[in-house]
């Protein structure tokens, strides 16, 4: 494997870590609870919880709904 694939794997991992840190800031800011996004996304509990930790590769459909549920704009998850 080319070593800037390497690089590029790793910043990949770093901005979801990062992304998944922003959604959990706005959803807080906003007092909802996971279980409030879960139920309106609706997505699966655990694969939501991957997602505010970084771990899973949600699809631009669920961040549009994480959003929406969310009472945000997709760019606010991204800022």
């Amino acid at each position: 494997m080319p070593a800037d694939q390497i690089d590029d794997d790793e910043w990949i991992h770093a901005e979801g870590q990062r992304i998944g840190r922003r959604i959990r800031q706005v959803r807080e800011h906003h007092n909802l609870t996971q279980e409030a996004v879960v139920l309106a996304v609706p997505i699966n509990r655990a694969h939501y919880q991957d997602i505010e930790a970084g771990r899973a590769n949600p699809t631009l459909r669920t961040l549009l709904r994480i959003a929406r549920a969310i009472g945000v704009p997709i760019d606010e998850l991204f800022r």
